[in-house]
């Protein structure tokens, strides 16, 4: 595994990640939400829309635990 996939262990699965990754064309991009699975190989995150992502951990440039999001503030009744 690598030295910033490994900041997540199996004790981390059903939290809040975020995982840095390199795509095909070198860039990286960001995915957030629950650990669902983590091996030496591959961690898969699911989102808040519900669809998993599988991350090889050879292409991982960071990841860590994150908060929960913040609460969204109720909104006002509307007048009548």
């Amino acid at each position: 595994m690598n030295r910033a996939a490994r900041r997540l262990t199996a004790t981390d699965v059903g939290q809040r990640v975020v995982v840095r990754h390199l795509i095909g064309d070198g860039r990286a991009t960001d995915v957030l939400g629950e650990l669902v699975e983590i091996t030496d190989d591959h961690l898969v995150v699911r989102d808040r829309a519900g669809s998993q992502h599988v991350v090889a951990v050879a292409v991982v440039v960071a990841a860590k635990v994150i908060p929960p999001p913040p609460e969204r503030p109720a909104r006002p009744e509307p007048d009548l």
